[in-house]
């Protein structure tokens, strides 16, 4: 159950990673289109650059021609050559602006490729404590069955036994509901943590909180370690239990 779990974290962490990419991806066309929008005000801006030289070189042209135009006309043109340098100088603000974001773009896809890898480095943590705890579980589940054998063994014993057949009885028992109770109580620990992680999957489902999550994770590694230490400490106690039925 617990392996189960952990793949689950794992698998929602892969989904969110993709959802990272994809809108990495979608930054990155973003990106595109804006440079692809700044080369054509770029084209734009030399055109018009081009355009009022050309308009330099026609008004020189015909300067003496402007001379003996009316004073309304010489406005008219002059007001003309205003606008398109105003023009000139919007696109030159624009052009700027669009560097401007080019450049913090540019900064975001290197803040995203960080967590991208923050991210991978997190996985691999997470497939770390999976064996860890794998190897915890294995072991806990050798030392029951010796547990179990030994239980067996001494109940074999117990018809062999005269007038202290009462006593190991009665120890024999105590040892059963002490077997059972720590068989119980790790159910119940179980269902608690199935418990805890349902609640923190909805809470990271809810926050989208990496930092919540990783927390969260430590949280749920103490518990199962502490759930360990408890197992071992009972699984010892019955051990010295079970040795000083086999000296009697």
């Amino acid at each position: 159950s617990t392996i189960q779990q952990q793949r689950q974290e794992i698998q929602l962490l892969t989904a969110e990673l993709k959802d990272r990419d994809k809108e990495l991806n979608d930054m990155v066309a973003v990106h595109q289109k804006q440079l692809l929008a700044w080369e054509r005000d770029r084209q734009k801006t030399l055109t018009l650059a081009e355009r009022c030289n050309l308009l330099n070189n026609e008004l020189k042209k015909r300067n003496e021609i402007i001379k003996s135009l009316t004073q309304q006309k010489f406005k008219e043109m002059s007001q003309k050559v205003t606008d398109a340098i105003v023009r000139c100088h919007a696109l030159e603000e624009k052009n700027e602006s669009l560097q401007c974001s080019v450049l913090e773009l540019s900064a975001k896809t290197g803040q995203l490729q960080a967590r991208e890898q923050e991210l991978l480095t997190m996985l691999k943590l997470k497939d770390e404590a999976i064996l860890e705890t794998t190897d915890h579980i294995t072991e806990f589940t050798s030392k029951f069955r010796k547990l179990e054998s030994a239980l067996h063994a001494a109940k074999v014993e117990k018809f062999n036994l005269n007038r202290k057949i009462e006593d190991l009885t009665l120890r024999l028992k105590e040892l059963v509901v002490e077997r059972n109770k720590l068989k119980d109580d790790l159910c119940e620990k179980v269902k608690e943590n199935n418990k805890q992680e349902e609640e923190i999957i909805q809470l990271r489902q809810e926050n989208g909180c990496l930092r919540d999550e990783l927390v969260l994770t430590v949280e749920k590694a103490k518990r199962v370690e502490q759930l360990l230490k408890f197992a071992k400490s009972q699984q010892a106690r019955t051990n010295t239990e079970l040795e000083s039925l086999r000296q009697v």
